[in-house]
């Protein structure tokens, strides 16, 4: 039995390239395309609108928007928007956004979780067609609803995801997300950990967490070279590791390692920088964090995030993205 796939587009590539990704994905039977909010590079909501446009079947999700920049209101009327584009297509998938990057442009990032609970709540009453008053610490919503006037008045079929990394936040997910994002540059190992803090969430109300939809960003480097292979993921990974030490460190990163690579990069970091750095960090640090190497090194990294509790990998891809799609095109976890 096949194993659905995913791909995952951020800003490495023109949109109108990425649009034939998606369509080659589509046709080799891939279950969906994420596009992400990439840092200030890149909006998610165009790119997703053209992937829609130019396919029938495939799932187009957001992988992820942030919580903080967008009014609920406003949240709820673009994924509808999305919807009549793709009807049943679409998923909402939204995150709660990362320092220094918040707090350069104002947003403080203050009790994340409560924020996240009450978007979430609004933006899916929204959605559901629902008039929506709402007095909480983040949303002020009075009366509010999707005021369709040339197009029937009906629950929009957008599921929301929640882009979740720390414990609290997964927790939270498995409590009222339709389905969580687990991050990239994690070990498998970290997925344990996560997948008990959902349960936890969903025991709270009364939830299977196996019923809840578990999508896993996986960095994905493949090439018939493994050394080829390593080295394209070894950048990514050096550049995390000076961005995300915390998360790093959970995965079981050495803080010998990242101590050594945070004197060498800064925010945001250049790229003589992470090259630089990148000579520090061995092999097996990249093949713990990253799908690297010859197309059967890649599926079977794959094969235990699946075993740790992911549902469907949602593959960033380095280098040749059609032989990333071909490598992974049928594939059984």
């Amino acid at each position: 039995m096949t194993t659905p796939a995913a791909l995952y587009l951020q800003d490495a590539h023109p949109i109108a390239e990425g649009m034939t990704y998606a369509q080659y994905a589509e046709q080799k039977g891939f279950e969906a395309v994420w596009q992400a909010d990439s840092r200030l590079v890149r909006d998610a909501i165009v790119p997703m609108s053209a992937f829609a446009a130019v396919t029938s079947e495939i799932k187009i999700g957001s992988g992820v928007v942030d919580c903080w920049t967008r009014n609920p209101a406003r949240l709820a009327a673009t994924f509808s928007t999305l919807d009549d584009l793709a009807p049943g297509r679409v998923i909402l998938g939204i995150g709660a956004w990362w320092d220094p990057l918040a707090a350069k442009v104002g947003v403080s990032r203050e009790k994340p979780l409560s924020a996240m609970r009450e978007i979430i709540t609004a933006v899916r009453a929204l959605l559901n067609n629902e008039t929506v008053t709402m007095n909480g610490t983040f949303v002020q919503l009075d009366g509010v609803e999707l005021d369709y006037v040339y197009q029937d008045r009906r629950p929009k079929d957008v599921p929301i995801y929640l882009g979740a990394t720390g414990m609290q936040m997964m927790e939270l997910a498995g409590e009222i997300a339709d389905g969580v994002v687990l991050n990239y540059l994690v070990s498998p190992e970290y997925n344990k950990t996560a997948i008990e803090a959902l349960a936890r969430g969903a025991e709270k109300v009364g939830r299977r967490w196996e019923d809840i939809d578990r999508p896993q960003l996986v960095v994905c480097s493949v090439h018939e070279d493994r050394k080829v292979a390593l080295d394209m993921a070894r950048l990514m990974v050096t550049q995390y590791l000076g961005q995300q030490p915390h998360i790093m460190k959970a995965s079981g990163v050495p803080q010998s390692l990242l101590d050594k690579v945070g004197e060498v990069l800064t925010w945001p970091a250049t790229h003589e920088q992470v090259e630089a750095a990148s000579k520090l960090v061995p092999d097996e640090i990249v093949q713990m964090l990253t799908a690297s190497g010859t197309p059967d090194d890649a599926r079977a990294k794959v094969r235990e995030y699946i075993k740790d509790g992911a549902t469907c990998p949602i593959l960033y891809p380095l280098g040749d993205v059609t032989a990333m799609i071909d490598a992974f095109a049928g594939w059984t976890a």
